[in-house]
């Protein structure tokens, strides 16, 4: 059976709803990582009545994607047979995509993910730069004409016990990189579902969160196409590096959890 990773940072508002829906799965574990709530996220987490949920509690601030990585490590340290990763504010109703995931993985793909901007012909000009480079990356994979635009860093996704072998816990935490390994490793990628970014119910952030998190995905993306062409890593466009929130990621705690969950 397969796992499923939740990152939840102050999730009080969905993580009963995105765990109601996931209880549907046929899982062997539900893994919650809890990311520096300062709210009733673990309390909620800790109210549900289901054996299958393990719970993963830090009291400070990961960072982005540090938290999902976390999780694949678990699960690679219980011999799962591959993951499904959705975060805690993904409150939409999604299950029959969570299972055309899950039905990729059992027909044999290593990197199974979702388009989240399917038939959209106007976007703001801030995505569309976004978009631009995720499909620049993916192009110079040759992924494009398989996955578009579609990524890791967004939305629903999964990866089976073969890819959590060969992609370095530091590569799902950026998650363009992971992308990077699975071409260099060979493995089998698709898009498994479609569901439009507001078909999430992800809440609305800030125009400071949308620049950063534009700023995080961007830089990510450079250093996927930095390390496919086998050059020193970089963020860097010109004279600017795309860092947005990419300082606040937890490397050295990724790094003491995958050193803690190596056999000895």
């Amino acid at each position: 059976m397969y796992d499923i990773v939740i990152p939840a940072k102050n999730e009080e508002k969905s993580i009963l709803t995105v765990l109601a829906t996931v209880s549907q799965l046929p899982l062997r574990h539900v893994i919650i990582v809890i990311n520096g709530c300062t709210d009733k996220t673990l309390d909620l987490v800790r109210s549900v009545p289901d054996k299958r949920i393990h719970t993963i509690y830090f009291t400070e601030a990961l960072g982005i994607d540090i938290p999902r990585a976390i999780g694949a490590l678990y699960a690679r340290f219980c011999n799962t047979k591959g993951v499904l990763f959705l975060d805690g504010d993904m409150a939409g109703n999604i299950l029959g995509d969570l299972i055309k995931l899950q039905n990729a993985l059992e027909e044999g793909t290593d990197m199974a993910l979702t388009n989240c901007y399917p038939y959209i012909t106007h976007r703001a000009k801030l995505a569309k730069l976004v978009l631009r480079y995720r499909g620049n990356l993916n192009k110079e994979l040759g992924y494009f004409q398989v996955l578009g635009n579609a990524t890791p860093t967004h939305g629903p996704h999964a990866l089976s016990a073969k890819a959590l072998a060969l992609i370095p816990p530091e590569a799902i935490a950026i998650p363009p990189l992971s992308l990077v390994y699975a071409k260099k490793n060979n493995l089998k990628v698709s898009v498994a579902t479609s569901i439009p970014h507001q078909d999430l119910k992800s809440p609305r952030k800030h125009r400071r969160h949308a620049r950063l998190i534009a700023e995080t995905i961007i830089g990510d993306c450079v250093m996927g196409l930095t390390l496919a062409h086998n050059e020193e890593i970089s963020r860097s466009l010109g004279k600017h590096s795309m860092l947005g929130y990419h300082p606040e990621r937890r490397f050295d705690i990724l790094e003491h959890w995958a050193k803690s969950l190596s056999p000895s």
